[in-house]
């Protein structure tokens, strides 16, 4: 009994920390992007192993959003867009960092992820 629940409770949590699928591509450059990304907050925030790991998959799915703006919109609309996904993946990584480390990252962002330039 005690093992039909503990396997129970491992199906659970895999499903649950698993990503959503209909944003998940095999996308080689993005994967890269995103570990450099993370390299360069991990030097300044100090991540553990597992934070380092929800960081680097959040980073990836907001690379594949921007991805998907950059190509559907065009000037002041697509920098609207940049902008509210930017606010929400760091929202998002409030469910990841620490207080001290959240602010951190709301500090280092502007320069490690700028938004973009909107040419007109």
């Amino acid at each position: 009994m005690k093992k039909i629940l503990l396997v129970l409770t491992l199906l659970f949590s895999v499903s649950a920390l698993s990503q959503d699928a209909f944003l998940q591509k095999d996308n080689d450059q993005l994967e890269v992007e995103a570990d450099k990304i993370t390299e360069a907050y991990n030097a300044q925030l100090a991540l553990s192993s597992k934070q380092e790991l929800l960081f680097k998959n959040k980073i990836e799915e907001f690379l594949i959003r921007r991805q998907k703006i950059e190509k559907a919109y065009t000037g002041k609309e697509k920098l609207d867009q940049l902008v509210i996904l930017q606010q929400n993946e760091t929202a998002e990584m409030g469910d990841i960092l620490t207080g001290p480390q959240l602010d951190l990252y709301k500090k280092l962002k502007p320069t490690l992820q700028p938004v973009s330039e909107v040419k007109q």
